[in-house]
């Protein structure tokens, strides 16, 4: 009897979550690593020495390693483990393919990962933006993106549950779209079967096109499409409601799909560009409007009746702030594509500001709102070792946003006025020394901003390991101000 009961086979868990706790590891470590570069490199921009005279350490080999750390290490690790973790509940179904897959995915892309940086810190790049790595290793991420996608694809095939909840929609979107403008945008032929450089198939506008439409499309099916379906999961999961109009989010759904893939063109405004493709990317990018300010929308009104929680749930707040930040960073866009405002932002660091506000405030909030409710979850624990810990961590943050974004916004419209001034007799009126001397006090606040961000994610670190290993902060319990004045009234006088 008891030989049998000590032979038994062990009952496996009815989902993958082991995979999910290590995605979320990788998360918050390239989080890390990611917002310090940043830092890092926005001091440089302020103190040039800190180059420090050395190729590997120049702003133009660090500033492709942050935006990849930032993009595709942060924001990527925490798609794919989120990813998993909903498409597992949401269909009632272990991870298709078995283990061995899911962990192949984990480490296949942490190991482009790694690859990828060291190729920026050594110059092997095929100069392309938000697509530096060279021809073998997008080889590589490819086959590990297919593994993703038939991990993905088959859980929803095999699911117990009837119906595909619209998160799996935005994240299937993500993967199917950015599987296939990786391989459009970065079709090349290497220089020799053991050279490390390659030609791409495109040249001239042909070129600045397909890797703009990639570009572009990057940011609205990685960084939005993806994050949206975190969106659509947790915040339901953290305000306890259900989705405000389901119906909404799948017109959100379809609209934001067919209107984001042709708005790239914007990007290439006052170029060789034919007119008619810069006004295409125009016209589209400014009926974006509309289902960005619908997911906006969905996403708010999901706390009808739970707006207190706001109070006593920091995690939440992260979530819906970001909601908040992604209706003013699309807005912000399609205003920018307006060709006559275009003419002021463009090559300014109103850009910079605009895509830190969607960056910062969109990717980062979602994302650590997320993190702060599956940690918990995962590890098995009661509560986060502190809910203050948190509160510190939100408003540290938020301050560094603000700081951050406000000073690009100042100097970039600053920058433009600059250099379109002329004097009376039609020359410029500043030379460009003058306009990036006129820049070192906005970029000491943006440095300033980005080391309050960086703050805020080293407070989050410690409180997410300090939850995992199951320690608690002894904290009072924060009682809603109404719930208190309500205690504080006689039973008499109710």
């Amino acid at each position: 009897m008891n030989a049998a009961v000590l032979t038994a086979p062990t009952r496996r868990e009815p989902y993958n979550e082991e995979i999910v706790r290590a995605f979320m590891i990788a998360t918050m470590f390239w989080g890390v690593a990611a917002f310090a570069a940043g830092v890092y490199i926005a001091l440089q921009l302020a103190f040039p020495q800190l180059n420090l005279g050395l190729e590997w350490t120049t702003f133009g080999r660090l500033r492709p390693l942050h935006t990849s750390a930032a993009i595709f290490a942060f924001g990527g690790n925490a798609l794919l483990g989120t990813s998993f973790h909903v498409v597992q509940r949401t269909c009632r179904a272990r991870l298709f393919g078995g283990d061995a897959a899911a962990w192949f995915v984990f480490w296949g892309y942490n190991f482009f990962i790694v690859m990828a940086a060291l190729g920026y810190l050594l110059g092997i790049t095929q100069s392309r933006e938000y697509a530096e790595p060279e021809w073998y290793l997008d080889l590589w991420l490819t086959l590990v993106w297919v593994v993703y996608l038939v991990i993905f694809g088959g859980t929803l095939i095999k699911r117990e549950e009837p119906h595909i909840y619209v998160a799996n929609w935005f994240y299937l979107a993500f993967i199917v779209t950015i599987a296939m403008l990786h391989i459009v945008n970065n079709l090349a032929v290497p220089i020799s079967p053991f050279s490390a450089r390659s030609y791409s198939l495109f040249a001239g506008v042909q070129d600045a096109l397909t890797q703009w439409w990639y570009g572009h499309n990057a940011v609205g099916f990685f960084l939005t499409a993806g994050f949206l379906g975190m969106m659509y999961y947790f915040v339901p999961k953290q305000a306890d409601r259900p989705v405000y109009s389901y119906r909404l989010s799948i017109i959100h759904f379809w609209a934001l799909i067919f209107l984001y893939i042709w708005a790239g063109p914007h990007h290439l405004h006052y170029t060789a560009l034919p007119d008619w493709a810069q006004t295409l990317g125009m016209v589209f990018s400014v009926m974006l409007w509309m289902p960005s300010w619908g997911g906006m929308i969905n996403g708010l009104m999901t706390l009808s009746g739970a707006w207190d929680k706001l109070r006593t749930d920091p995690a939440l707040r992260f979530s819906i702030t970001a909601v908040g930040f992604y209706g003013m960073s699309t807005f912000e866009g399609p205003l920018m594509s307006i060709k006559a405002v275009n003419g002021l932002s463009h090559y300014t660091d109103w850009t910079i500001g605009h895509v830190h506000s969607g960056a910062l405030g969109w990717v980062a909030f979602v994302t650590f709102g997320a993190v702060y409710y599956l940690f918990p979850v995962l590890w098995k624990r009661e509560r986060l070792y502190s809910v203050r810990l948190v509160g510190v961590h939100f408003w540290t943050a938020t301050i560094g946003i603000v700081l951050y974004i406000t000073s690009m916004w100042v100097a970039g419209i600053m920058q433009g006025l600059m250099w379109r001034a002329y004097d009376q007799l039609g020359f410029l009126q500043y030379s460009f020394v003058e306009t990036v001397a006129a820049m070192y006090p906005f970029y000491l606040v943006r440095a300033l901003g980005g080391l309050c961000f960086l703050a805020g994610a080293l407070v989050m670190v410690w409180n997410l390991w300090k939850t995992a290993r199951g320690e608690l902060r002894d904290e009072p319990a924060i009682v809603p101000r109404v719930a208190r004045l309500a205690a504080a009234v006689p039973q008499a006088a109710r």
